[in-house]
């Protein structure tokens, strides 16, 4: 009987442990059920990963000059796309090392580090690191909300991670997330981050580039843009990585070590050819529709030659300078201190962030002055300026008008290492535009339609009407000789008066002068007013009209005399496109932007096929090409004689100089400038002709522009002074040049009506 107790306690001792162990078990069949239930859960929730497949990034419409140069692109999200041979193996390297270890080796999800993490996270009692590894970030960045931290997010995300594994290799799926990762500024994707932040392709990064983009994985925060201490730390963290993971060597990690970041910043500014890119996108948003061109991508092959465009953009800006510094200084500078906007040692300007060249005109900080001199900080650069280099203001001492903390505007005329030589500048006030068409093919290869893009978006080349002045005189030319003038015929130059459209109408010569008879080839290159309307009045200023609109112009056209004289308002390019004419023997070529347009894949969408204008028969063509060579050798524009390029074109100025033109050709390019302001009531100056305005532009963008072109004679164009020895006429070249002209025309007030006596209102 004395051993029944014992006995009686081991079994309820069993029954105790039975019920502990049945207890651990039902909470783990729940817990495994609870999971399994919430797996199933988010599994239902989950999007079709087959969607990949047909799955396709905004990518960016890329813009191609016509010599193939990638030049500009639109995007909300700037992304090029890359396939897996791009992607070099340096880059691989960092990534891998940096952000997925074993990527090679798992099958979506690497559990020995997400224990690792979870334990190191338990100990810390935080978050201190996750464990996702790339196929799991695709996951998230492709089909989940990035701000969601939430349990379930990971579990989807892991469970999408190992679906991806199932369906695709490892090399689809870096490359998958080479072209989704976000790397700040709004890059997506390393082939876009690598252009942006290095200005080169991604096949040509170095070691020190591919560990810096690496180690922006993790955020923007690691920018070198935001904070560059922190960005050379993280790169310097991915090479030890990679020399933990038998990447790289010892040697190869403590040198590259030692290296700068090495930033080329290019910002997808579209800084080369703003204007024309602005017309290329209306258009492709009209034709392709906006998700088109800035989500889906196309490929545009434009008509844009760089050499061109960078010579026109740097005429403009010179010629505008170059007026403004006549004109005087204005003064009224923004100042850093004054206005608030920052500190001297701290302050960082936009234009700094760019490339700063010799030609180019940036803001410059004042940070001393006195009597002898000011100087000034742009960007990284120290510069000087004396009095020398002021003296166009009419001040004697720097410190009268510039103080400590002024924002002026400078050109840089020299640079060295950290310092550069400038001169003061100031914002000009008025405007220009110019185009260059290329003659056989009627391609537009620059364009300029303001000083600023960022300042204004108005496109002063395809959108403005502006009167023309003088330069109209051609299409009355073209009139009379296609009727049988000649250029030795003799008109009288001299006071008269008409009736134009039942008023009263005397035209007068620009220099109030008169030269008596003269041939119409005399009357062209000095562009005398008086024998223009003579001429129109002969020949019937419906025969002008008429030629005008055969020569593409469809501004409206006033039918009365005061046309003659360029009392019409019209557009820089058809203006320009219409001079194409005399080098094209007498046709002109529908002007166009671009060549071809593919889909982002290639397919064909577009093909330029320009309609071609029969306008004047080649021998009308050839003598006034003849004759607006004239005006280059000894007329208005003499100016450009000095370049030793075969040239024709016409001046035009308007009454109270509002508006100075030049528009010319070579064998090769036509090109045209216009000056003015905006406020078309507003004069540029007296004698500011377009000679004095607008010609010293194009002879700058001639020079530059076409350097590389070789120089070429007119084709079949017999000179005038053959004609006239064949015809035994005297040549009567004068011997000194004229003056420029403006129309003798009032300037019509707001809101009145057009008269004969007066010039048409703009729209």
């Amino acid at each position: 009987m004395l051993s029944l107790p014992p006995i009686t306690l081991r079994l309820r001792g069993w029954k105790l442990i039975d019920r502990v162990a049945l207890a651990f078990l039902l909470l783990c069949a729940i817990a495994l059920g609870a999971a399994a239930g919430l797996l199933f859960v988010y599994e239902s929730d989950l999007p079709e990963i087959h969607a990949l497949e047909t799955y396709r990034p905004n990518v960016v419409t890329e813009i191609y000059a016509d010599d193939g140069q990638l030049v500009g692109s639109f995007a909300l999200q700037r992304r090029i796309l890359m396939t897996w041979e791009q992607i070099p193996k340096v880059l691989y390297n960092a990534v891998t090392a940096i952000e997925d270890q074993h990527f090679e080796d798992h099958w979506g999800v690497d559990f020995p580090r997400v224990a690792g993490a979870a334990y190191r996270n338990l100990i810390k009692r935080r978050k201190a690191e996750g464990a996702s590894t790339i196929t799991m970030q695709l996951a998230g960045n492709l089909f989940l909300d990035r701000s969601d931290r939430s349990f379930r997010r990971k579990a989807q995300e892991i469970l999408l991670g190992l679906q991806i594994e199932r369906r695709y290799t490892k090399p689809q799926i870096f490359t998958m997330y080479a072209n989704q990762v976000y790397l700040a500024h709004g890059n997506y994707g390393f082939a876009a981050a690598s252009q942006f932040y290095f200005g080169k392709p991604v096949s040509d990064l170095k070691l020190q580039e591919a560990a810096l983009l690496a180690g922006m994985i993790r955020g923007p925060i690691y920018s070198p843009l935001v904070d560059p201490a922190r960005a050379l730390a993280r790169r310097n963290l991915v090479l030890h990585q990679m020399r933990e993971e038998g990447k790289i060597t010892a040697a190869e990690e403590e040198a590259t070590r030692k290296t700068p970041l090495g930033l080329h910043l290019q910002y997808p500014r579209n800084d080369l050819a703003p204007y024309f890119f602005e017309e290329i996108r209306k258009y492709l948003e009209s034709t392709y529709g906006t998700e088109a061109v800035h989500e889906r991508g196309l490929r545009v092959y434009t008509t844009l030659n760089i050499q061109m465009q960078k010579a026109a953009n740097q005429a403009v800006r010179d010629g505008l300078h170059t007026y403004d510094r006549r004109h005087g200084w204005r003064g009224k500078l923004p100042n850093v201190l004054k206005d608030n906007l920052g500190k001297l040692d701290t302050y960082e300007d936009d234009d700094w962030r760019h490339a700063i060249e010799k030609g180019s005109y940036v803001t410059g900080l004042v940070l001393a002055a006195d009597d002898k001199s000011v100087t000034v900080k742009i960007g990284t650069y120290r510069a000087l300026l004396s009095p020398s280099d002021i003296a166009w203001t009419g001040h004697r001492r720097p410190n009268e008008f510039l103080a400590v903390g002024d924002l002026i505007q400078v050109s840089i005329q020299d640079l060295r290492e950290t310092t550069a030589r400038i001169q003061l500048e100031q914002q000009p006030a008025p405007q220009a535009a110019m185009i260059a068409i290329d003659n056989p093919t009627g391609e537009i290869k620059a364009m300029v339609g303001g000083y600023s893009f960022e300042d204004s978006k108005f496109n002063r080349a395809t959108q403005a009407y502006r009167q023309v002045g003088s330069s109209f005189k051609v299409y009355v030319y073209s009139a009379a000789v296609e009727k049988g003038s000649s250029p030795f015929d003799t008109i009288v130059d001299a006071p008269f008066s008409t009736i134009s459209g039942g008023q009263p109408y005397s035209p007068h010569n620009y220099d109030e002068k008169y030269e008596g008879t003269i041939t119409l080839r005399r009357a062209l290159a000095g562009s005398r007013n008086v024998p223009a309307v003579k001429l129109t009045e002969k020949i019937g200023i419906n025969s002008v009209v008429d030629m005008t609109r055969r020569f593409g112009i469809t501004s409206p056209l006033p039918p009365y005399l005061p046309l003659a004289l360029g009392a019409a308002d019209m557009r820089l390019i058809e203006h320009v496109s219409a001079f194409t004419v005399f080098p094209n023997d007498g046709i002109r070529i529908d002007p166009h932007m671009i060549r071809r347009v593919t889909s982002y894949d290639g397919a064909l969408l577009e093909e330029a096929h320009p309609e071609v204008h029969d306008v004047i028969s080649p021998d009308v063509a050839r003598t006034m090409t003849a004759m607006l060579e004239d005006v280059v050798q000894f007329g208005t524009a003499i100016k450009a004689r000095s370049m030793g390029r075969p040239a024709g074109g016409k001046t035009g100025t308007t009454q109270d100089f509002t508006d100075a033109w030049f528009i010319g050709f070579t064998p090769q390019i036509t090109a045209g400038v216009w000056v003015g302001f905006d406020d078309k009531q507003i004069s540029l100056g007296k004698r500011e002709t377009g000679a004095q305005a607008a010609l010293p532009i194009w002879m700058e963008f001639i020079e530059r522009g076409m350097a590389s072109m070789p120089v070429m004679d007119f084709t079949n164009v017999v000179t005038l002074e053959q004609q006239a020895a064949e015809h035994h006429v005297n040549v009567d070249t004068p011997d000194t040049a004229p003056e420029d002209e403006a129309p003798s025309l009032p300037r019509e007030k707001p809101g009145t009506t057009p008269s004969p006596t007066t010039s048409p209102s703009t729209p």
